[in-house]
């Protein structure tokens, strides 16, 4: 990379990074303007435009950026378990762990989820099925279910779990380890209640194809 494109990339950094450091609980993206956003980078607001189209186009790469910031966290975590870490708190662990050190980027697909702005929403969404998707890969890997039980259980882990990160944001730290031992509790009860039901469906059709075989 010459030294203009790598001045180019810093600048779009810069943006971006400038646009996170502005979120905060009182003060969501569509309040952010874009000379606030300039200014902070550094640059003039004309100069935005040789890095983004507008606004839109700066929020919707943010979405993206946090979506796969956790995701890459949660492939790290799933590397931790394998080593014989505990499957449902290192996880839980490792994601309020993002929470506190990236609030502002979970605080971002939280509001974008429900926003106003049908792209947004649509980004928000996008990332959550991709959260959704990798996880069920997981459990049907490990737990040798079929993949719509995986699916299901990743599914309800998801929404849990976010719903659980929209508590933690602003928590102090006693009530936001409060909040994960709970979240830790209810995921092993899904777990458990996932794994039951896989048990029970395996014996029904195992019940299923004896019966067919005893048949005169």
């Amino acid at each position: 990379m010459g030294v203009r494109a790598e001045q180019k990339e810093r600048t779009r950094r810069n943006l971006i990074d400038a646009a996170f450091n502005q979120l905060s609980s009182d003060k969501s993206f569509s309040q952010l303007s874009l000379r606030e956003v300039a200014r902070e980078a550094g640059i003039a607001p004309t100069s935005f435009y040789r890095h983004f189209r507008d606004m839109d186009e700066l929020g919707l790469t943010m979405v993206d950026e946090s979506g796969l910031m956790l995701r890459q966290l949660m492939r790290q975590s799933r590397k931790r378990i394998a080593r014989g870490g505990s499957v449902i708190r290192t996880s839980v662990e490792t994601f309020m762990e993002f929470i506190v050190n990236n609030p502002n980027a979970f605080r971002l697909l939280l509001r974008e989820r429900s926003g106003t702005s049908e792209a947004f929403r649509f980004a928000v969404a996008r990332e959550v099925q991709h959260f959704i998707a990798e996880l069920a890969s997981y459990l049907e890997a490990a737990n040798k279910m079929p993949s719509v039980f995986a699916e299901a259980q990743a599914e309800a882990i998801v929404i849990i779990v976010f719903n659980a990160g929209a508590e933690a944001l602003d928590a102090d730290t006693f009530a936001r380890l409060t909040l994960q031992e709970r979240l830790i509790i209810q995921l092993r009860m899904i777990s458990k209640g996932a794994l039951h039901w896989h048990r029970r469906e395996q014996q029904k059709n195992r019940l299923a194809k004896r019966s067919k075989t005893i048949k005169p």
